[in-house]
């Protein structure tokens, strides 16, 4: 039985389940290179010109289709039945994005009954959809999950636009814009507030119930519904002392939003004792919160949904039709986030060819990449199916010497972000302890939290410590990823550090290169180099300009 789940909103995403496992996903930026795309029409060629589809599901956000009025059952079911000659039962779960973010993480997470906290920014409609003002909808949620698909509503809070209410996710995402940044960017107001402290001056953003006060936050009751950004309630903060630095107000939302949501799950714990915690909701890419929770609550279990922003609702609408039919009660952890199309390495030798004037073939091994690597020259790779979410984990990554004191300026010039970004390292799994403080973990595969650096670590690995001593991580085993670990192995050979400075192959405002032509022409574009092909035991190096 082949499943199409999609989601069609501002991170639009397919995915492909075939008998309940996950054979596919992709979201519609990586083909069209626009970021935050909302149309997932690429990707859905993909599938549907590859796989008879029985079942097509999808849970958009609630204003997706208030705009005009759409039937998202006619429109998107026409659309994709028009490509196939199969029967298609279509299921519109477009009421119950919260259950499909928490569908999502609770199937992949491995436990067979837990609790599930959603924070996210909107989510279904509550409410009179004829009047915009009137409109109310789900921005926290808590379920507690059990196969095959039962989830029950413990509690749910609400945006009311009608009385200006903003809510924690809303509350940073409004201080995001106000201190200058894009919609989707908040993961620079995350970076920046390592570099700010308590300030007097200001005044507490949220109230006793979790949402913006509203002196300080106002919700724009006109959505915009622009092509790449559907359906967003914006929200904007407001009467800030201007004497008050960027950083210091970047530092305060992460304080008081990350213990709200631990204020959540205490009250979570205490009415269910249930101690295993599924997360999901695009705040839950926010992983200094979440190594704030693994060390604020020892004694719980945490599953951090790695695709926990919209895009991932591609998923979880699959996987709910999959267990709503079948029943099954098969459990299936998140194994891997190598989940994108694949490419024959013919096809690669192919593409290549096309760019035989622009550079340099070398055949090469691990030994030698990672003595480039070690002489501080920044190397591009390009292997294997792309990652899913956004955090590159060796398959579309940019990679540097994380001993250099100078690497995260360099490398963020070179990748034009601003200065105050940090950078994420992979540690081989059975070395992360030697670093950093796991707080219990024996791994992090998919990128999830800020951890300490041990402080007798930090100077060793300067490029990717933070200011305020942590780092994102994560670790890899041979079985993960074979070709990573094996240059990450050679690297320690020569400098005794097991650890590579990682980033995502993309340059600032760009979506992760997806194909061998995107990681040609983004080296192409800027200062960067080499370009490490494990699969082809090759190096490219860019001839000259």
């Amino acid at each position: 039985m082949n499943i199409l789940g999609f989601n069609p909103s501002h991170h639009g995403s397919v995915c492909l389940l075939q008998d309940g496992e996950i054979k596919y996903f992709l979201q519609e930026e990586r083909l069209t290179r626009r970021k935050y795309d909302s149309h997932p029409f690429k990707t859905i060629f993909n599938v549907i010109n590859n796989y008879p589809i029985n079942y097509l599901t999808w849970a958009p956000p609630s204003l997706i289709y208030y705009c005009d009025n759409t039937n998202p059952s006619s429109y998107w079911g026409a659309f994709v039945q028009s490509f196939t000659k199969n029967q298609i039962y279509l299921v519109d779960h477009s009421n119950i994005h919260h259950i499909a973010h928490g569908a999502h993480s609770f199937y992949n997470s491995g436990f067979k009954k837990s609790l599930i906290l959603v924070v996210d920014g909107n989510g279904s409609i509550v409410g009179d959809r004829k009047n915009i003002k009137k409109l109310k909808y789900e921005t926290e949620s808590i379920f507690i999950g059990e196969y095959p698909c039962k989830f029950i509503c413990l509690f749910k809070n609400t945006n009311n636009i009608e009385n200006n209410e903003v809510t924690l996710s809303k509350a940073y995402e409004s201080i995001n814009t106000y201190l200058g940044f894009k919609l989707g960017e908040e993961g620079k107001t995350m970076g920046l507030s390592s570099y700010g402290k308590p300030n007097s001056l200001l005044p507490t953003f949220l109230d006793k119930n979790k949402k913006g006060k509203k002196e300080i936050f106002n919700v724009d009751n006109t959505p915009n519904y622009s092509p790449l950004d559907v359906g967003i309630v914006r929200t904007y903060a407001k009467n800030l002392p201007n004497e008050v630095s960027k950083e210091d107000i970047a530092y305060q939302i992460q304080q008081e939003t990350q213990k709200a949501v631990g204020d959540y799950i205490e009250k979570a714990i205490k009415k269910t004792n249930i101690k295993q915690i599924c997360c999901s909701g695009g705040y839950f890419l926010n992983c200094v919160a979440n190594y704030y929770l693994q060390k604020r609550f020892p004694d719980v279990k945490f599953y951090f949904e790695p695709i926990a922003n919209d895009a991932g609702i591609a998923i979880g609408a699959a996987k709910l039709v999959w267990h709503s039919i079948t029943k099954d009660t098969t459990i299936r952890p998140f194994k891997s986030l190598y989940l994108g199309p694949k490419y024959s390495l013919n096809q690669l030798k192919k593409s290549i060819k096309n760019y035989k004037s622009t550079f340099i073939q070398h055949k090469t091994t691990y030994k030698q990449i990672a003595k480039l690597i070690s002489e501080r020259n920044i190397i591009t790779i390009f292997q294997g199916r792309s990652e899913a979410g956004p955090r590159a984990l060796g398959n579309r990554s940019i990679l540097y010497d994380p001993t250099d004191p100078n690497g995260k300026d360099f490398v963020n010039k070179v990748k034009k972000r601003e200065w105050f970004r940090p950078f994420a390292g992979t540690v081989l799994k059975e070395k992360a302890h030697e670093y950093f403080d796991m707080v219990g973990l024996e791994e992090s595969p998919f990128m999830m939290y800020a951890m300490d650096v041990w402080p007798d670590k930090q100077e060793q690995i300067q490029a990717i410590t933070h200011v305020d001593g942590t780092c994102r991580i994560q670790t890899v085993t041979e079985e993960q990823n074979p070709h990573y670990y094996k240059l990450i192995q050679e690297f320690e050979k020569i400098t005794g550090v097991p650890i590579l400075f990682n980033t995502s192959f993309n340059l600032a405002g760009d979506p992760l290169v997806e194909t061998i032509e995107d990681a040609l022409e983004t080296l192409l574009k800027s200062e960067l180099k080499y370009l490490y092909l494990p699969e082809l035991e090759m190096l490219l190096e860019k001839k000259d300009q």
